[in-house]
């Protein structure tokens, strides 16, 4: 049997990574890479020499054919991505939608678990975590107020990645929109929604910080220095 491994890999922490992921990154004929000098660190540290090739959200028709004539020579693959768990938030998604969608029951896509910046945030925000809505990265402009309306309306716990460039932007309509939605309703939706923010997990300047929609951003705006790094936001 043919095999594609989805294989989680560290999201900061290079010693994060599961021994069956190591084995299965080492017995595999190539390892498909986000970015392949990303991968190269973690390859390098444990001492694995499989042969890389890059898929990553501009790769075109030409380079999927490759991998789809890779399948069908027999090769076994292994897709990672830069950290976290492939397909999550990430485009190898859609080339795993290829492969299933061409070879059916003739390649086996076999999940490698490990790390997840989405579990791992919700596993250290103390919000309800039982049900919950991922949102992935938010629109930059289109359609951005009407899911931060939603997540302010919502009853679940929602999640969502932002970057060190929209952070602020992003925690400032959260707090306007809550005020808007606050003077039109006797429910103070904004005071009874918590924000975590859980940023650089893993790596050296971990931090999470909780509070109100106005403390959290009260934080970030004194200290610019910590607008650096990766986000994971958890909205009550």
């Amino acid at each position: 049997m043919i095999n594609l491994y989805i294989v989680a890999t560290p999201i900061g922490n290079l010693e994060d990574i599961t021994l069956r992921a190591l084995r299965i990154l080492k017995e595999v004929d190539f390892i498909l890479c986000e970015d392949t000098r990303v991968t190269k660190k973690l390859l390098e540290k444990y001492e694995i020499k499989t042969p890389t090739i890059s898929y990553h959200s501009f790769s075109g028709k030409i380079k999927t054919a490759k991998i789809l004539e890779l399948l069908e020579e027999g090769k076994n693959l292994a897709l990672v991505s830069d950290a976290g768990t492939p397909t999550i938030s990430d485009p190898g998604f859609q080339l795993v939608a290829e492969i299933r969608e061409k070879f059916k029951d003739k390649v086996q896509i076999l999940p490698i678990p490990g790390a997840s910046a989405l579990i791992s945030a919700l596993s250290v925000s103390a919000l309800p975590a039982d049900n919950f809505t991922f949102y992935g990265f938010l629109p930059h402009k289109k359609g951005k107020k009407t899911i931060i309306n939603e997540i302010l309306e919502s009853k679940r716990t929602s999640v969502f990645y932002e970057s060190p460039h929209r952070v602020l932007k992003t925690l400032k309509m959260l707090q306007e929109l809550s005020v808007e939605k606050e003077s039109n309703s006797k429910d103070l939706v904004g005071q009874s929604k918590k924000i975590v923010i859980a940023r650089e997990l893993t790596k050296m300047f971990e931090q999470v910080i909780s509070g109100t929609v106005d403390e959290v951003l009260e934080y970030f705006e004194d200290n610019p220095d910590k607008v650096r790094g990766e986000f994971v936001v958890v909205v009550s």
